[in-house]
């Protein structure tokens, strides 16, 4: 295949479909010398820039099926050995053209957000958290002018903390509630603790997330879903929380009724080696593991619910539900219309349901929507012919009898198993992109995930939410994407998360740190390779300041 001759290479990435990825550059180039951006559609997850030969996919599906696919091994951007310490260089960062970088402090233990006080200092949580059952004192912090830190508070054994906000003189805190639930927390700056709700359904694979103050003064928050795709299975083990709490479960936000699709898999809350081990566990959707469901079944409703938004008014209120039928959305911000959006980390490639090809989706919310899961990804349902067919593995059959309402179309989709996370709107015409969207891309954690050929995410992109288009504007420099601690040099790991700083004149991006997908478990049966145990490196994550050296922005949307 070949794509028009430009400075910025293109590389194919067989990920589901065909898909264009801006690499990596020595220096990413001013829109006016750039080539036509790759354009994404509201449906397809990426299309061709133009000039390129687009192979016919009846090519890539014949590969896939002759084994190609299956023969060849993960390439993660996680899957590496890490040697600390590590190195941190601004200069290992190519950024659009006009920007700079700097680290702003470095030495955090797996830093998930960052919120700014009126007098616009940075303050940054630390989940005390991560995948890889690794657990720390979530904390929130000072960050001083010359880099160090101060604590203002430290929390409990139930994290991630996993996003944070100010307002009216106090912080409010997501608490993901890995163990005893999720809660919303304001802490005054004294460091004094206020929990405004707890016991929120997130103890499974995603959690509590957010928050983001409305122009209302509510408190606007997530909780994703404890499943990948509406089935508890092995996997959920593998996240550590089916075999701490045998009964979770996904909730659905209102009444839905079942087609009684179940899918088997095997036990792994018993020993192998115990008779009976390899007797199979049947299980149905929005139902605790080894319960199986039947046609017409109808599963009850209830808020708090599982991949949903909420708003919290007046502490001591109940939360009230915004939209469901999501998967995870972690990253929640306002435009400058003050309309709300969501990033919404898409299917897996993994458990008794996996689903392939499904790429991160951005959407605008709009209340009493639902969003499609755990039977659509965007608008199209997950049956449709083969897009969303693992290799080797069966289609995904739909669970619900009738869908809620039909989905809207997202208004980006992005790189599948990028791990698109927090985000932020450009306001300022001193930074430029005004209206476009800053998305945080944590990266691939293949192949726990699913099996990726090079790695995906690792970077930040803006992105047109009016047209879907998507752009590279923080990556890696070298030949190759992917994370320092995988191609070298002293640029970004992990990014999770992106905030302005309230003049907007200052992009800060929150960088999680280095999380491998080091020692592989032992292979489940049926798998086709093994799972990989995450191993993630205290004291990793850096806090980074991009700004434009000449406050002279760029026209809104000026993609040629």
């Amino acid at each position: 295949m070949q794509v028009a001759p430009s400075p910025i290479g293109y590389k194919i990435a067989l990920v589901g479909q065909l898909t264009f990825n801006t690499l990596n550059r020595e220096e990413i180039l001013p829109e006016s010398e750039m080539p036509v951006d790759i354009q994404r559609s509201q449906i397809d997850p990426v299309r061709a820039p133009s000039g390129a030969k687009v192979i016919p996919l009846i090519i890539i599906f014949g590969l896939l099926f002759t084994g190609c696919y299956t023969l060849r091994t993960s390439e993660g951007g996680g899957q590496t050995v890490f040697h600390p310490p590590r190195q941190v260089s601004p200069s290992s960062v190519a950024l659009s053209g006009g920007y700079e970088i700097e680290a702003v402090a470095t030495g955090l233990t797996f830093p998930t957000g960052v919120a700014f006080d009126d007098a616009g200092v940075p303050y940054v949580v630390e989940s005390g958290y991560s995948y890889g059952e690794v657990w720390t004192i979530p904390r929130l912090l000072r960050i001083e002018s010359d880099g160090t830190t101060r604590v203002i508070a430290s929390g409990e054994k139930n994290g991630p903390w996993t996003g944070v906000a100010f307002y009216q003189g106090d912080f409010y805190v997501a608490e993901g509630g890995e163990l005893l639930g999720g809660r919303l927390l304001r802490i005054t700056p004294d460091g004094t603790i206020h929990p405004l709700i707890d016991h929120l359904p997130s103890t499974g694979d995603h959690h509590t997330n957010g928050p983001v103050i409305g122009p209302d003064g509510a408190i606007y928050f997530a909780i994703g879903t404890y499943t990948n795709a509406g089935i508890v299975g092995e996997d959920n083990a593998h996240f550590g929380w089916l075999l701490r709490n045998p009964v979770g479960h996904d909730i659905p936000c209102k009444d839905v009724t079942l087609k009684g699709e179940n899918y088997t898999s095997r036990d792994p809350r018993k020993d192998p080696r115990h008779p009976g081990a390899d007797q199979p566990v049947v299980t149905g959707a929005f139902s605790p593991f080894g319960t199986p469901t039947q046609a017409g079944q109808v599963i009850s409703g209830q808020v708090p619910c599982s991949g949903a938004i909420f708003r919290l008014g007046k502490e001591g209120e109940p939360p009230e539900l915004v939209a469901w039928g999501f998967r995870n959305p972690f990253g929640l911000a306002l435009s400058p219309a003050g309309e709300l959006y969501v990033t919404d980390n898409a299917y897996d490639d993994r458990g008794s349901r996996p689903v392939h090809g499904a790429g991160d989706l951005l959407w605008k919310i709009t209340p009493g929507t639902w969003y499609g899961w755990p039977d659509y990804h965007g608008a199209r349902p997950l049956n449709t012919g083969d897009h969303y067919l693992p290799p080797g593995k069966e289609r995904p059959r739909l669970l619900l009898s009738e869908p809620p309402n039909d989905p809207p179309k997202p208004a980006a989709v992005l790189e599948v198993h990028s791990s698109s996370n927090g985000f932020d709107f450009s306001r300022n015409t001193d930074f430029g992109y005004i209206g476009e969207a800053f998305i945080a891309q944590f990266g691939d954690q293949a192949p726990a995930t699913g099996k990726v050929f090079a790695p995906v995410g690792f970077k930040v992109v803006r992105v047109d939410p009016g047209t879907g288009i998507i752009n590279d504007f923080a990556v890696n420099r070298g030949p190759t994407n992917g994370p320092a601690s995988r191609i070298g040099g002293g640029g970004l790991e992990r990014p999770v998360a992106a905030r302005f700083n309230p003049k907007g004149t200052a992009l800060y991006v929150v960088d999680f740190g280095v999380l491998t997908m080091g020692e592989k478990m032992k292979k489940p049966p049926g798998a086709s390779e093994p799972m990989a145990k995450e191993q993630p490196y205290q004291g990793t994550g850096v806090l980074w300041r991009i700004v434009r050296k000449i406050p002279s922005p760029p026209m809104k949307g000026a993609s040629r």
